[in-house]
């Protein structure tokens, strides 16, 4: 056997090997991998539409999300997802932001817990203001659209003077406070649409119908005490007070806590209403007969 059939020979049998071996490789160590490949392109020629089919799909999912949200929304209540503790805050402040300079509000954040499927947070807060103006506090965050409770709640009067020295009769309060949430976007529609939370002036059950503080005269109003009643003309009446500064007066003009409610010019008289501090007084000033 000549050189060139051995050279031949050899090569024809390292390419067998070759062959052998990238057989067995195959067949044995990648037939897992293909075998899997296999199935997931499978799997997107089954998942495979055509463009205009998607984009009616779409549409019809569309208008089935709008009626689903319609739904959600007509509700009273919702429990939004992933609620953010920062958001309870920015709520408070939306609301108190119209109020008084003697409300205050404070926001304290106590903890987060599950309950059920659900999950809350629970905040503290604590202040004092208006009757009124704690009433729409208390009103919104009952009513809002998204779930909040009032677990606790402890009120009680309290009275502040104002610079002018004019007392203030106010309420403060602490109360405890759960905002709920979900993991699960089943609870809520796409786009919130807070409730009205618009309340009317109610009354105040903590203001003191007899009150020992009387506001001083800051308006330089002239005080019946202890008047004198000078003369009676179609315009009015003039009146002197104590301390000898003349009013010129007519029916229905403000006095010092009251009003002018009449002037009887047949019987030389003029009458007034007082309230003092929650005590309705009547006074009749007489034009002097010798005058």
């Amino acid at each position: 056997m000549n050189k060139k059939l051995r050279s031949t020979l050899s090569l024809l049998g390292l390419l067998l090997l070759i062959v052998l071996i990238g057989g067995i490789y195959i067949f044995m160590f990648q037939r897992s991998d293909l075998n899997d490949k296999k199935e997931k392109l499978n799997e997107m020629n089954a998942n495979s539409y055509d463009p205009v089919e998607l984009a009616a799909r779409y549409e019809q999912l569309k208008v089935r999300s709008a009626i689903l949200d319609s739904v959600l929304q007509s509700r009273k209540f919702n429990i939004p997802k992933d609620l953010s503790s920062i958001k309870f805050f920015n709520f408070i402040n939306n609301v108190v932001s119209n109020f008084s300079e003697h409300t205050q509000v404070n926001i304290e954040f106590q903890k987060r817990e599950q309950q059920k499927d659900f999950f809350f947070y629970e905040y503290k807060l604590t202040g004092s203001g208006f009757y009124n103006e704690v009433f729409r506090l208390i009103y919104s965050i009952e009513q809002s659209k998204e779930l909040k409770k009032i677990t606790t709640l402890n009120i009680s009067n309290m009275i502040k003077t104002d610079e002018e020295g004019i007392p203030l009769f106010l309420i403060s309060f602490e109360m405890n406070s759960q905002v709920y949430f979900s993991n699960d976007s089943r609870f809520a529609p796409e786009e919130l649409v807070e409730n009205d939370l618009r309340t009317g002036p109610i009354y105040d059950a903590f203001y003191p119908l007899i009150r020992n503080e009387i506001p001083p005269n800051v308006d330089e109003l002239l005080d019946v005490q202890g008047s004198k009643l000078l003369a009676l003309i179609p315009e009015g009446a003039f009146i002197a007070d104590t301390h000898g500064n003349t009013y010129l007066v007519w029916e229905g003009e403000q006095v010092y806590l009251g009003y002018l409610t009449q002037i009887d010019y047949e019987e030389n008289t003029v009458n007034f209403i007082l309230n003092k501090g929650g005590i309705i007084e009547k006074i009749t000033l007489e034009l002097d007969r010798e005058n």
